[in-house]
């Protein structure tokens, strides 16, 4: 943003300041209240409100008051819901001395979305891309089994089912007729598909639109009790499906 003669040079800072300043009035505010509260002249709030709504940080409303702009709406609603389901992945990683991990099906992908681990809980080495391994991961099929099979067909159609590991499923038949058959509903396992070494434990999350998954990880040769691990993953899901809930 160039300075023009006469006027006040437009900076960075003078941008926060309008979108902080927006973001403190929930119904909206007017540019000359904005400008006011942003401690800025008329000429430089204009020239900087018309910027920052073209470009989706801001939205002019009908009665011509500002608020924040969907750009910035959907990075703090994200962050907003990772915030509150995290303490229930943390309480899952502790209560199986595991890490946890929360995936969400998103425009025709399955995508990490987060991961809670520690010193005690190490995660899985993610080294393949989750994008390309949503058939390997307990994490993933299970997001899998639950789309409806236009969906299903949909992304088996777009997505390789590379072997990672000689324990990976490869054949789309096969792999279906597993998703079809897992027992006990809802939960699925992967045992060392995705990773040797490692098994993994997952069950579904839904809620308003949201479709994912929530999982722990453990190393292959550890005794674990499947009720119990059954069991906190179901708590841990309803939490976070309720969560979910909330923003629809």
């Amino acid at each position: 943003m160039g300075d023009r003669a006469g006027s006040t040079p437009i900076t960075v800072q003078h941008a926060f300041r309008l979108m902080e300043a927006a973001g403190s009035h929930e119904g909206g505010a007017p540019a000359e209240r904005l400008a006011r509260d942003a401690g800025l002249p008329m000429d430089t709030a204009h020239e900087l409100l018309w910027t920052l709504t073209q470009d989706g940080y801001l939205r002019r409303l009908d009665d011509g008051g500002f608020v924040l702009g969907d750009k910035l709406n959907e990075g703090h609603s994200a962050q907003d819901l990772l915030n509150r389901v995290r303490p229930a992945l943390a309480s899952l990683r502790d209560d199986l001395s595991a890490a946890a991990y929360l995936t969400f099906y998103e425009d025709g992908e399955i995508r990490i979305a987060e991961i809670v681990d520690g010193p005690k809980a190490p995660k899985v080495d993610l080294w393949v891309g989750f994008k390309d391994a949503g058939h390997a991961t307990a994490l993933g099929k299970c997001v899998l089994r639950e789309l409806d099979d236009e969906a299903r067909r949909d992304y088996l159609a777009r997505h390789a089912l590379a072997e990672l590991t000689p324990r990976t499923i490869t054949h789309r038949d096969e792999l279906i007729r597993q998703l079809e058959s897992s027992n006990p509903a809802p939960v699925v396992m992967d045992r060392e598909e995705y990773d040797l070494g490692t098994t993994c434990i997952a069950v579904p999350v839904h809620g308003g639109e949201k479709l994912g998954s929530i999982g722990v990880s453990f190393r292959a040769d550890r005794m674990y009790r499947t009720r119990q691990v059954r069991e906190s993953l179901l708590a841990s899901a309803n939490r976070v499906s309720r969560d979910l809930a909330l923003d629809f």
